[in-house]
């Protein structure tokens, strides 16, 4: 009752274009669950916190580590994110989260990376294990990517999982999802992978279609890594 009470009176402040906004960003509310994952059974609600800790426990059971205590957390969730849809890889996981927009610019280090996107590779290769990295190298990078990316600014990191197959697909979505659920701790702005997006600036936090001009390039699908950059920031004031 109190939802629909909030929906209306949304919409006498609003006006209709919240309807829209709405149904551009999957029906999501700012009063709905800020995570879900896509069960057999239906949509469950989690928390972030919840997500951060699905994500991490699917992860390091992957590599035979100790995983944290998800027995909170509806068993059909962990199965999900372990396991993936029963027909077909793909994403599972979406949050809804506060992308920070009081963030400094940041030069790239000695590694090529900038200091956010180096602290989203260090939580990477600790939660994940060595991996196949790409994207970024000391003195960065000025060509193999489209114009204006993010991986000439040293904000971006691309995490391979090759061959493409069935295999590689479900690895990559434990990543990305890990990389959705923490978002926010780390001020990730978009996961791109096999033929889907994900951004901290969207409404609901919905994976998204991701479109390409060559559709049988594979590296452009994004079916062979997953990209993740961070937040940018603004110059500080001269």
């Amino acid at each position: 009752m109190l939802c629909l009470i909030g929906l209306v009176a949304a919409v006498v402040v609003f006006g209709p274009r919240i309807f829209n906004d709405l149904l551009e960003w999957g029906g999501r509310t700012p009063w709905s669950p800020q995570c879900t994952v896509e069960t057999a059974d239906g949509e469950v609600g989690l928390t972030l916190d919840e997500a951060k800790l699905a994500t991490t426990a699917v992860a390091l059971s992957a590599r035979g580590e100790d995983p944290p205590n998800t027995s909170e957390i509806d068993d059909t969730v962990m199965q999900r994110l372990a396991d993936g849809p029963q027909d077909d890889a793909g994403p599972s996981l979406s949050c809804r989260v506060s992308a920070a927009d009081d963030l400094i610019q940041q030069e790239p280090t000695d590694t090529g990376l900038t200091p956010r996107a180096q602290e989203v590779h260090e939580q990477l290769t600790e939660v994940f294990g060595d991996l196949g990295v790409g994207g970024f190298a000391p003195g960065g990078v000025d060509h193999g990517h489209q114009d204006g990316s993010t991986h000439y600014d040293g904000r971006a990191i691309d995490i391979f999982f090759r061959p493409v197959s069935e295999e590689h697909r479900r690895e990559g979505w434990h990543l990305a999802h890990w990389l959705v659920a923490h978002a926010e701790q780390l001020d990730i702005q978009y996961v791109i992978f096999d033929d889907h997006v994900w951004s901290a600036r969207s409404f609901g936090g919905q994976w998204h279609d991701y479109e390409v001009s060559d559709p049988d390039n594979e590296i452009l699908r994004h079916l062979d890594h997953v990209h993740v950059d961070v937040l940018g920031g603004e110059a500080e004031p001269m």
